[in-house]
């Protein structure tokens, strides 16, 4: 998949259907930042996000990850061929995710308090979970201070004690904002351990950790929730 091709291709709907960059945002359930990143090919769209930009603009679901913006035909062998298409792709994913062909669902992961706004996926077979979290937005009181030392923890807690995931650290000479830190935090965590009746529990966390220029740390707690149930 080319990330550059798939993000100038989004713009490219964007704009022919007359959109900004917040009214695309909200029509798929994310923030302008995240846009900008998948236009300027730092990222890519959840699956089940490109699964729904094709739907709304009729575009073959193969054909968008490889960057071309071909009209659905829907003359019945052709409606049957795309299906087929489709159909690999994901089994082409799957095997992408979990190095072997198991039936997969997604889970769609977002932030439970008032300061930060996310959103994430976790996919998952009976015996492995991948799990995805990007497009943190801060949303809390305006906060101008800037920090040397960043950190966010993805972690698994059973109320008695707490399992690092995954980690994303600042550590430059230029000072930043909590806003600009969480605007490039990024997680990907392939085959996690844990299956979806643990994860279930709502037992996944952020914290992030602040520490300014006199060395005061900021700390904050983000717990994660999960909808949707197991099947």
């Amino acid at each position: 998949m080319d990330q550059e091709k798939i993000g100038k291709l989004i713009r490219d709907i964007r704009i022919k259907n007359k959109m900004s960059q917040q009214q695309f945002a909200e029509k798929y359930g994310v923030t302008y930042q995240a846009v900008s990143k998948w236009e300027n090919g730092k990222n890519i769209p959840d699956i089940s996000i490109l699964k729904q930009i094709c739907e709304d603009y009729r575009i073959n679901l193969n054909d968008l990850l490889d960057a071309k913006h071909t009209k659905k035909k829907y003359m019945r062998k052709w409606v049957i061929g795309g299906i087929v298409v489709i159909l690999i792709l994901l089994l082409v994913l799957l095997f992408f995710l979990f190095t072997r062909q198991d039936a997969f669902q997604f889970k769609k992961l977002t932030a439970s308090c008032d300061d930060f706004t996310l959103y994430g996926s976790v996919a998952y077979t009976e015996n492995k979970s991948s799990i995805y979290i990007s497009n943190i937005s801060y949303c809390g009181e305006e906060n101008k201070q800037k920090y040397q030392d960043l950190l966010c923890i993805l972690y698994e807690e059973d109320g008695k004690s707490k399992t690092e995931i995954s980690r994303y650290q600042y550590q430059e000479d230029d000072p930043i904002t909590i806003e600009k830190f969480a605007s490039m935090i990024e997680l990907h965590v392939d085959q996690y351990e844990n299956t979806c009746d643990i994860t279930n529990t709502n037992s996944l966390h952020l914290e992030i950790e602040a520490t300014d220029l006199d060395g005061k740390i900021t700390t904050y707690k983000i717990p994660l929730t999960l909808s949707g149930d197991c099947n």
